[in-house]
């Protein structure tokens, strides 16, 4: 069988490595699949054995993910992210507006247990928090900046749907459907000879920045994933056609 190519590196160093990962990766071994492709077992064959993540991303999330060379560095890593001195940012599309430009969403999150897999705010959950920005508004959805303060599961896509604004295509909290030209363009023709495909169909969630002070050098470390090439067409067709923009 093929090995696939590893993603895209974004730095390196002798301590670190950085990915561009693709959505639709897993970043570890599934627990229940443990022969499904992962971003780790990539990296032990292809790379190094002793190599190994120092945070996670959901599958269908995009972005930057940080892999540590030794164990020096994945501990002096772990520790900046366990003592807060991490910051992440992500970039969504929402499906829905918020009703503010920015603001502070402070909701608990638990493990809903009638939905295996799936989690959802309560009021005496773990803590969770995350500062939202609206970056551009748009007819029925919204390109949204987030940081989040804690790191709770799903917290980003919990949080967005919490507010009634889902990430396009979220299977767990939204609709799942992916954004389609025909519900932006007036008098959109469909060809009749094959079905409509989305112009981004999986979810609209990138990790966009990770900052952090190098353990290592102690200087500051900033590593940026450009917007992916489905992100960026879903982006262009939205400020063709559903421009107009909510107030």
């Amino acid at each position: 069988m093929t090995k696939s190519a590893l993603p895209p590196v974004l730095f390196e160093d002798e301590s670190f490595i950085a990915f561009d990962k693709p959505s639709g990766l897993l970043v570890a071994p599934d627990r229940w699949d443990k022969e499904r492709e992962n971003l780790a077992d990539m990296i032990h064959e292809q790379l190094s054995p002793n190599f190994f993540n120092v945070h996670r991303l959901d599958r269908d999330t995009s972005g930057v993910i940080l892999v540590a060379k030794t164990k020096k560095a994945l501990d002096a890593a772990s520790n900046l992210f366990h003592s807060r001195e991490v910051q992440k940012q992500y970039v969504a599309i929402a499906h829905g507006v918020p009703k503010e430009e920015k603001g502070t969403i402070r909701m608990p999150i638990v493990e809903d247990e009638e939905r295996p897999g799936k989690m959802k705010t309560v009021r005496h959950g773990k803590p969770a928090v995350t500062d939202f920005e609206v970056v551009e508004r748009f007819r029925r959805y919204a390109l949204v900046k987030l940081v989040p303060h804690t790191g709770r599961t799903h917290q980003l896509r919990v949080h967005l749907a919490a507010i009634g604004c889902p990430v396009v295509c979220d299977r767990f909290y939204g609709d799942g459907r992916g954004l389609m030209l025909s519900e932006l363009k007036k008098h959109y023709k469909q060809h009749a000879d094959r079905p409509e495909r989305p112009l981004i169909g999986r979810l609209a969630l990138h990790a966009e920045v990770l900052s952090l002070p190098h353990p290592v050098t102690g200087e500051p470390l900033v590593l940026r994933a450009p917007l992916p090439d489905d992100f960026e067409l879903a982006l262009k067709y939205l400020k063709r056609y559903s421009g107009g923009a909510v107030t």
